[in-house]
């Protein structure tokens, strides 16, 4: 199951408390099915309950019976068929909500929304009808696909109006057709939870904060990873220094203090400054002192044979 099949799956199992909530859904799942017209025509989805849902609409929301049948779609799953097979039943749906089927352009008629409380079910049917949204895990963008350039700027509108929160969704031309779109995480899960999809909104903020976990643990782990890798090369540095004492004039020349240093840092080339200081009872900062007076010495053998760069 897809991210938007489980969104619509829970969408179809909300309830209808009012008659105008259950016509305000059904005109905006038919409006947007890419059938809305007095021509035959068909609505074909590979999900059952949405199928089921549309028929149900039509005929308590309009009066209007339908047909159901299934086959094969190119992707190898069920695929359902939803029409309205009578030309007198087409009309019949049209006429419910304000069309003829013969206007120019295919519009929203805001009066057949009876009030506010209307907005949502019918953002809900149209989801139905033309709504999808990318699995969280990969990206976050919820789109409704519509067929006019009118309708999807009216649909524009109805968004930028949900009440109770702050969307900003974006209009764009795909292929012939017009997107509307979020990709606001924060904004698709209020929209989800605004259109009836509370549990879809729960997963996608369960699926982000996982990934802004991830992200946190990813960032640490590489900053200390810098910090070894920093460790290390300063750690190489002075080996070579000291390697270079060792070799010529020997450890043994050394003042006391240096030559414990010196030798601890060959046996343990891993650790920290702090690690060295709390092995030989010395201060991080009295250990960095140190190990520098040795690079100086290291670094004037290194010259003198030649050699300028000890890493």
């Amino acid at each position: 199951m897809s991210f938007s099949s489980d969104i619509k799956d829970e969408l179809c199992r909300v309830e209808w408390k009012r008659l105008e909530h259950l016509r305000a859904e059904c005109y905006g799942a038919w409006l947007f099915s890419r059938c809305f017209s007095l021509r035959e025509g068909a609505f074909v989805t590979e999900n059952g309950a949405v199928a089921r849902r549309m028929l149900e609409l039509a005929a308590a929301g309009a009066g209007v019976s339908g047909e159901l049948s299934y086959g094969v779609s190119r992707r190898k799953k069920t695929a359902y068929r939803v029409a309205l097979p009578e030309e007198s039943g087409r009309r019949l749906l049209l006429e419910a909500f304000g069309h003829t089927g013969r206007e120019a352009s295919l519009r929203i008629n805001r009066g057949a929304l009876e009030d506010e409380s209307c907005l949502a079910p019918f953002l809900r049917g149209a989801f139905l009808a033309c709504g999808t949204a990318t699995d969280p895990r990969k990206e976050y963008h919820l789109e409704y696909a519509v067929p006019h350039k009118n309708l999807a700027n009216d649909l524009y509108t109805l968004l930028c109006e949900a009440e109770g929160f702050p969307l900003a969704p974006a209009v764009s031309e795909r292929k012939g057709a017009y997107v509307v779109y979020v990709k606001e995480s924060g904004q698709i899960e209020d929209l989800l939870t605004y259109l009836g999809a509370p549990g879809a909104a729960m997963e996608l903020m369960q699926v982000k904060m996982y990934k802004e976990a991830k992200n946190n643990i990813n960032r640490k782990t590489n900053f200390e990873t810098a910090n070894m890798d920093k460790t290390y090369s300063a750690s190489a540095r002075q080996i070579a220094a000291i390697a270079a004492i060792s070799d010529t004039a020997g450890l043994d020349s050394l003042p006391e203090n240096l030559r414990q240093l010196a030798r601890l840092r060959l046996d343990e080339p891993e650790l920290t400054l702090r690690e060295l200081g709390a092995r030989l009872g010395i201060s991080r900062s009295g250990v960095n002192h140190r190990l520098q007076r040795l690079l100086e010495l290291g670094e004037k053998i290194m010259e003198e044979k030649g050699i300028h760069n000890l890493m």
